[in-house]
């Protein structure tokens, strides 16, 4: 017998007065893991000696073999982290970029990323080449070409999103990864939004890093996220904090895990809520689940995108799209039209400013239905009518 919509609704906290279409930015945590979160987090208070040195390590070792089997790759080839942002630095803060090197990306990462690798561009000399990715998208294969064919004699890494953040539109790591690995390329993949929402297998996509969020779509609590780094780099890359883990008294399986695990004090019972987000997962058949919210978006983009009058961003498959997507929206404050949705009709959707143009982002997550979606629907069209909105032209095959 399967799931009822209302059955997974009544699992999570989200207030019920707001219709919540902004999984993405966030995740939301059901009751049932977030308790088990605070039962990590009373154990702590009730014996933190114990906590820190004995119970605590053995279980983010479980931990640790839970997420590496959902996501298919060596426990001993990851390290818990508070959230991608944190990883990245990490990785390229220990790339030891020359002068002219190239990090060769896409202009559809996200935010923080780019500001880290201009950070560390800026100090280093090398340079952080954006591809510019003209939307709307066909499919993988051509996508993947246009993005190699701008490899250089220069280019040390290709970092990439597997699910993009402004556009919400899934990228061919797999394909990217395995002819960069053929150049001698090292790649580096900011899978935020994918663990969760899509198939992740990093055995099988085979990049040299991979960082992912526990707490978006696995439904942990926040500040839960991973860095995999493949073994034969481990030795390269340092800490962002030098504490015990360095020149270990007590010296683990290897060096990688000393520096990235042993960093002082830290309240990680979010890393330890992972074995109960997947037992959810299991109990409610969270792939049928994720498989009927895609059969949402499916449905809904094409009545958005003509209510908006805003041609795809895609094709409207699995290739591309995943439990959410993106739409360019006529507006010209795209703050003051978040704010609009949010207080004046109490639905929660990201509209963000992106190279120009403004775009809504609309997610679908278990806890959502149909009647999400009209209620949004309603709002643009009295918006519409306010003039808060104007309706594009389907002719408009921009470029963002």
């Amino acid at each position: 017998m399967g799931i009822h919509f209302q059955d997974i609704k009544s699992q999570f906290q989200l207030d019920p007065a707001v219709t919540y279409l902004n999984h993405g930015s966030f995740g939301a945590c059901p009751l049932q893991i977030f308790e088990n979160y605070q039962y990590w987090q009373k154990l702590l208070e009730q014996q933190p000696v114990k906590f820190m040195t004995e119970t605590g390590p053995a279980q983010i070792e479980i931990s640790k073999k839970a997420l590496a089997d959902f996501i298919t790759c060596d426990k001993d080839d990851l390290v818990f982290t508070p959230n991608p942002t944190y990883a990245i630095n990490i990785i390229a803060k220990s790339l030891k970029l020359n002068p002219g090197d190239e990090i060769l990306s896409t202009d559809q990462e996200y935010g923080a990323m780019d500001k880290t690798w201009n950070y560390y561009c800026k100090h280093s000399g090398a340079i952080y080449k954006r591809f510019h990715i003209s939307l709307p998208v066909s499919n993988h294969d051509e996508f993947a070409d246009k993005l190699l064919s701008q490899v250089t004699s220069q280019t040390k890494v290709i970092f990439i999103s597997h699910i993009t953040s402004p556009t919400a539109l899934i990228f061919p790591v797999e394909k990217i990864c395995q002819k960069a690995r053929e150049m001698g390329i090292i790649t580096i993949v900011d899978g935020a939004h994918a663990p969760g929402h899509i198939p992740v297998d990093i055995t099988k996509m085979n990049p040299d890093v991979y960082t992912g969020a526990c707490h978006k779509w696995m439904l942990t609590p926040k500040g839960s996220s991973f860095l995999y780094v493949k073994r034969t780099l481990q030795s390269t890359i340092d800490p962002l904090v030098i504490s015990w883990g360095y020149d270990s008294d007590h010296p683990g399986k290897s060096q990688f895990l000393d520096y990235h695990t042993q960093q002082g004090t830290r309240d990680y019972s979010a890393f330890l809520t992972i074995p109960a987000a997947i037992e959810f997962r299991q109990k409610f058949n969270w792939n049928e689940v994720s498989m009927q919210c895609r059969k949402l978006v499916k449905q809904s983009l094409p009545i958005f995108s003509e209510l908006l009058g805003s041609p795809p961003l895609s094709p409207t498959n699995d290739e591309w799209l995943g439990q959410m997507f993106s739409l360019r929206i006529h507006t010209k404050d795209s703050v003051l039209l978040k704010s609009k949705l949010l207080d004046n009709f109490n639905i929660e959707v990201p509209v963000m400013s992106y190279h120009g143009n403004n775009y809504i982002r609309i997610s679908i997550q278990g806890y959502n239905d149909q009647s999400d979606l009209d209620n949004l629907v309603s709002a643009i069209e009295k918006l519409t009518v306010s003039g808060d909105l104007t309706v594009g032209d389907h002719k408009d095959h921009y470029i963002v």
